[in-house]
């Protein structure tokens, strides 16, 4: 096996790849990447058994073979050669090592079999749409910071999508945040379809997914998502649970309403937030016509307030958040101009932009202070 490419063609598809190996592998070939060169293509592969993720590029190829190294030690190596480099692979099968040579560097990698390297089943979908990249990483960068991490209830620890006629959305939650994000596309489904994306799979996806219009083929299976990208094909498996009934927990948005600059409110929040308790990141907030104040305090017995001005006319409203969870939810909102939407004071509050097509809304449920 022999082949020659470009330093900066082989980095970019393992830099998108190389997330998916754990450093500590029950299975030493889950630790290395699966290089098959065939056809003038070099198809590079990982996997942590749950997720994989292939990746393609061309080559000058002299001799077809498969073999995996590696896969941190290669991509470490290939990052740090010059840009522009002409990066040399070759196999000695009897040693069972892998050459790299660039220039006056060489660099000699142990190998494991390519046999050993284990594949995800292929896939029969069960339904299969397209959509723009572009509006498929929008869904998952307005919600996938509400995911729960290491949650006992494992459907938590994970990102919703939810196919539907003329609509895809995605949701998450933490039991004490949600975050719903929705796009409107031709799409007709013979029934609304729900799978629960894995978290580690979500965050890997959205690296790789760029703001592009070019278009994304997503299949779904009972236990299996595949989404292909131009240049990647991501496969995972899916969470096995029943995700809860996120309509029951968004509130309608009838109730007090405080419309505030978006950069203001976050800037306050974040400053308000430095003297909040380190544990909890409890933060009061003071609405009164025309302002919005935050108070923070913790067991140093500290304070910060700080006041911006807001269009709000009503009764007043003292209510208790964690801030981290507010300035979570108001840095993904698209528009200049937040909108706050609270019941009462024991009740969530609705986070919204300020945009009539309110394709995104956040709940943050209230704190005791």
């Amino acid at each position: 096996m022999k082949f020659s490419i470009d330093r900066d063609a082989l980095v970019k598809p393992l830099q998108h790849i190389v997330g998916v190996v754990e450093r500590r592998q029950t299975l030493p070939v889950l630790s290395n990447v699966l290089l098959v060169c065939e056809n003038d293509r070099l198809i590079l592969t990982t996997t942590d058994t749950e997720i994989e993720m292939v990746a393609q590029t061309d080559i000058d190829s002299v001799e077809t073979g498969k073999i995996t190294v590696p896969a941190k030690k290669f991509y470490d190596i290939c990052r740090a050669l010059p840009e522009h480099a002409q990066i040399e692979f070759a196999l000695d099968t009897e040693l069972q090592k892998a050459t790299i040579r660039s220039g006056k560097s060489r660099f000699n990698l142990t190998t494991l079999p390519a046999d050993d390297f284990p594949n995800l089943q292929d896939i029969k979908p069960d339904f299969s749409f397209t959509m723009q990249q572009n509006q498929f990483k929008n869904l998952l960068d307005k919600t996938q910071f509400a995911m729960a991490q290491q949650d006992v209830r494992f459907y938590l620890n994970g990102l919703l999508l939810e196919v539907s006629d003329g609509k895809v959305c995605t949701v998450a939650t933490d039991g004490h945040r949600l975050a719903y994000s929705e796009s409107d596309q031709d799409i007709h489904p013979e029934k609304v379809l729900q799978v629960i994306l894995p978290r580690k799979g979500v965050t890997e996806l959205a690296k790789v997914l760029e703001d592009s219009q070019e278009s994304l083929s997503i299949e779904l299976s009972g236990n299996h998502a595949r989404i292909v990208h131009p240049n990647i094909t991501f496969t995972t498996k899916l969470i096995d649970g029943k995700f809860p009934d996120y309509k029951r927990v968004i509130p309608a948005e009838a109730g007090h309403e405080v419309t505030a600059d978006k950069l203001l409110l976050k800037q306050a929040l974040s400053r308000a937030s430095i003297l909040s308790n380190e544990k909890y990141r409890g933060i009061r907030l003071v609405i009164k016509s025309g302002t919005l104040q935050a108070q923070a305090h913790n067991p140093e017995m500290e304070e910060a307030e700080e006041e911006i001005d807001v269009e709000y006319t009503g009764e007043e409203i003292v209510v208790g958040f964690n801030v981290t969870y507010l300035i979570d939810a108001i840095s993904v909102i698209p528009t200049e101009n937040a909108r706050l939407v609270f019941n009462d004071a024991n009740s969530s509050c609705l986070i919204l932009s300020d945009s009539s097509e309110n394709d995104c809304r956040y709940v943050v449920m209230p704190m005791r202070l």
